[in-house]
Formats: structure tokens, C-alpha cells, sequence
């Protein structure tokens, strides 16, 4: 055996100083953005129950949330809210003083160089829980509800949003929202589109915490069917020539390949979302004592970042902010 020759790559692996030196990906606390949920009410913070450690927020307690994220070093947020009211045509949404427009200035003025994202769409404030415009036959209107979108986009950034995040998969959404924003004046704000949002199972936990869930059928004709791969390609391919600014992969654990894909093929950001489901099957493992939580996320984290992904979206942003700081 000894006058064997054979390549020794554990002489790379054998002390925590060399692991260090030869380490291909690391995860920095700039890489998250965290969700928060916000509602109008007072005196607000519901646990949303399938989601541990997540929580809705009236604007009188949002501050201590905000404070916290700007504590750990967390350079972003992202907005999603529950109205006080729903219709047919979500008009919440693309009010002046719906519940997120509202979020944004309290946000801006507590803490102006936090990075503020607003989610862009209508299911969290229309009555039937679709991302568009329905019809008496229970269609989602793809036109009609781009209309709404851009107006949706426009008031967000009129409140103050930094970057405008639409995540409707309605075909031409970018289009219309970059025409809307570049009208009133917004040429400088940017889409992070959700470019490549397949419709998944792991969006149930969610659909609890921003109270919607469609009150008929699903969302398959507009989300992308979890069994394609080139159709990926075909939509970041429509975004980035409409006009976006960032590509949002969504789910992110059982779409690993779908990010490099979209890595390889174009140069704008990347960002995974980490969506509620994957964080909820984490917290559930790590609260029955079956899982270790910490290197678990991390492993994660880290392997979406391998991927491809530039950014993370991701609940676990707090608790990731605190760890890494342990290191």
C-alpha cells in the first residue's frame, strides 16, 4: 500500500483552520431579507401557529419587530399584508392608506436606510383569494389584473418602498409594472420579480400567516406546474427582457437545480425564497428534538447560496443573523 499513489484529499479537511481556507461558499448576514406581516388592528402580535417564532403585527407593535431586524444587522425587509377589508378587485392593495402603503412610511421614517421590499400582489386583499381578477366563471383574468398590479406597484412606491417585488405570475407583469412606475416617475426603483414561482405544497403555512388561501380551486393555471425545468428558462428569459432587476426563485429546498439553471443563464441577482413550508418542517423537527435547528438552517441556507442564489429570503433570517455572529 505504500507504493501506492493516490490523490489525498483529506489533507484539505483535516483541521478547522485548512477547512477555512479552501471554504467555497459562505453565508453573510447582507445575503437575507426577512418577511414580516402586517395587519391593521392595535395591540397586535398573533403567532401564526403553523409557522414558531413568526408573527402578524399591528403598526403600533411593528417598531419592536423593525428594531430587532435593524439590531441584528438584517439590511432588508419584505411586506406582506392582511387588510381590514377585502373585494373582489382587492382595492386595499393599491390604496394610499392600505395596511402595506401604511407599513412602508412607519418603516422609512423609523429607520430610513433599512431596505424596504413590498410584495406585489392581490391575493392577500381580494375576497376570493386569487392573484387577478376573477370572472362569473371563475377565470383569472390575466390583462385586467395588470392594470391593478401597476396601480398596486405605484402606490407602494409613492409610500416609500425601495424595491417593488410582484408575485402574481400574471404573463406581462413586469411590463406593466415597470410602464407604471416609469409614468409616475419611479425610474429608478427596482422589480425583484418573483420570475420563477412554481405552485407548490410548501405555501400552506403561509397562506395562515397572510390569510390567502384562494376560496376556489388552485392556482395552477398561473403558477408553474413543480415537473418543468426549461419552462423555468422561458420565464426568467420574458422577466429580465420586460425589464426586472432581480429573478426570485420560489420554493427554493426542492428547486436547487431550477436556481443554478437561472445562474447559469442570466447575470441579474438571484434570490431563493425559503418558503414557509421549508421553515416550518425545520422548526417542527427541531422542536420534537430530531434535528439539530442551527447547523440544519445553515446547511440549508448554505447549499441554496451554492446553488446559485445571491440573496435569501427566508424566516429564518433572525435566528441565521444571530448564529453567524457566533462564529
Amino acid at each position: 500500500m505504500a507504493d501506492l499513489y493516490f490523490r489525498r484529499h483529506r489533507r484539505l479537511r483535516q483541521s478547522a483552520g485548512i477547512r477555512s481556507m479552501v471554504k467555497e461558499t459562505y453565508l453573510h448576514k447582507e445575503d437575507l431579507i426577512y418577511p414580516i406581516f402586517v395587519m391593521d388592528g392595535e395591540n397586535i402580535k398573533n403567532p401564526v401557529n403553523s409557522m414558531p417564532g413568526v408573527f402578524q403585527f399591528s403598526l403600533d407593535r411593528l417598531g419592536e419587530e423593525v428594531d430587532e431586524v435593524v439590531t441584528l444587522g438584517i439590511p432588508s425587509v419584505i411586506l406582506f399584508g392582511l387588510p381590514a377589508t377585502k373585494d373582489a378587485e382587492g382595492t386595499q392593495a393599491y390604496h394610499d392608506h392600505g395596511i402595506v402603503q401604511k407599513a412602508i412610511r412607519f418603516i422609512k421614517d423609523r429607520h430610513p436606510n433599512l431596505v424596504v421590499i413590498a410584495d406585489t400582489c392581490l391575493c392577500e386583499f381580494t375576497d376570493h383569494g386569487h392573484c387577478g381578477v376573477v370572472d362569473e366563471h371563475e377565470r383569472i383574468l390575466n390583462d385586467p389584473s395588470l392594470d391593478l398590479l401597476a396601480k398596486t406597484a405605484v402606490s407602494q412606491a409613492q409610500a416609500g418602498a425601495d424595491i417593488i417585488a410582484p408575485s402574481n405570475m400574471m404573463d406581462g407583469f413586469v411590463t406593466a409594472i415597470r410602464q407604471g412606475l416609469d409614468r409616475a416617475g419611479f425610474q429608478d426603483v427596482p422589480i425583484m420579480s418573483y420570475a420563477v414561482k412554481y405552485a407548490s405544497a410548501y405555501y400552506g403555512p403561509f397562506r395562515e400567516a397572510a390569510d390567502g388561501a384562494p376560496k376556489f380551486g388552485d392556482r395552477k393555471t398561473y403558477q408553474m406546474d413543480y415537473s418543468n425545468r426549461m419552462e423555468a428558462i422561458r420565464e426568467a428569459t420574458s422577466d429580465m427582457e420586460e425589464g426586472a432587476d432581480f429573478l426570485i426563485v420560489k420554493p427554493a429546498l426542492a428547486y436547487l437545480d431550477i436556481i443554478r439553471d437561472v445562474r447559469n443563464n442570466f447575470d441579474a441577482p438571484i434570490v431563493a425564497y425559503n418558503v414557509s413550508g421549508e421553515y416550518a418542517m425545520v422548526k417542527a423537527a427541531a422542536i420534537n428534538g430530531w434535528i439539530n435547528e442551527k447547523e440544519t438552517v445553515l446547511e440549508t441556507l448554505t447549499g441554496m447560496k451554492r446553488a446559485g442564489a445571491d440573496i435569501i429570503l427566508t424566516y429564518h433570517a433572525k435566528d441565521v443573523a444571530r448564529w453567524l455572529e457566533e462564529k
